[in-house]
């Protein structure tokens, strides 16, 4: 399984104002271990670059104006993200900059290059509702080192983001369930139950109470839909009518 996690840098938020990509990043990932190879290009855009945006990510005009254009690297770029997952968070901004320069160079859109195209910022609100999910606060939550990001920048978000992603999925791979039979199963179906003597460790206050906070924060999250806190509410006897 080969995933690629993406990013850009550009001279301001909106493609439709004709504002273009001046960084763009990619890390590999197979069979969920980072290879160590990446694709890393700055781009000449041709272009002055909004204030706002140049205070976000730090690239200059002046840095880019002896850089490659975005067609100068468009063949190495798709060579190396061809028929692999991209993981992107915020996708819709990346992919819309990306598209935008490929259509300049009659190449299609990314989808026809990659599939399928994964947003990493609605997976984190998938798993974490109600809660700030940028780059930087997922870092926070997943304990990620991110103390050396003193400015956006492509490579460094995509790495982080790799880590971020790896950690956010820990765990699904050991859901494959292998139903073929063998002698150890066999094994252990013959084992008589009746005569195991097993403990019974009931929780201890303190655990009690963190099981009531963390049902608390979860029922919070969801406004209320919170199954387990329903099912926690003993059952009320019955008022007899007089």
């Amino acid at each position: 399984m080969r995933q690629i996690v993406l990013d850009t840098e550009t001279t301001g938020l909106e493609v439709t104002l004709g504002h273009r990509i001046i960084e763009i990043a990619a890390v590999e990932i197979v069979n969920r271990r980072l290879t160590r190879r990446s694709f890393h290009r700055y781009v000449n855009p041709g272009r002055d670059i909004d204030p706002g945006a140049q205070e976000v990510h730090g690239l200059t005009r002046e840095f880019l104006q002896e850089k490659p254009c975005f067609a100068d690297v468009a063949g190495e770029f798709l060579e190396f993200v061809r028929d692999a997952e991209l993981l992107i968070h915020n996708a819709s901004f990346d992919v819309g900059f990306l598209d935008f320069e490929l259509s300049l160079l009659d190449q299609g859109r990314l989808s026809q290059h990659c599939t399928p195209i994964t947003d990493t910022l609605r997976m984190a609100r998938d798993l974490h509702p109600g809660k700030r999910n940028s780059l930087d606060a997922l870092c926070e939550r997943y304990e990620i080192d991110n103390s050396h990001r003193t400015l956006h920048g492509a490579l460094l978000d995509a790495e982080l983001l790799a880590e971020v992603y790896l950690a956010m999925t820990r765990g699904q791979d050991a859901l494959i369930i292998d139903l073929a039979p063998s002698r150890a199963t066999a094994a252990a179906v013959a084992v008589d139950l009746a005569t195991l003597d097993l403990p019974v460790i009931l929780a201890s206050e303190k655990e009690l109470a963190a099981h009531a906070k963390q049902l608390d924060a979860i029922d919070k999250a969801s406004k209320g839909k919170c199954v387990w806190k329903r099912l926690d509410v003993p059952e009320q006897p019955l008022a007899l009518a007089s």
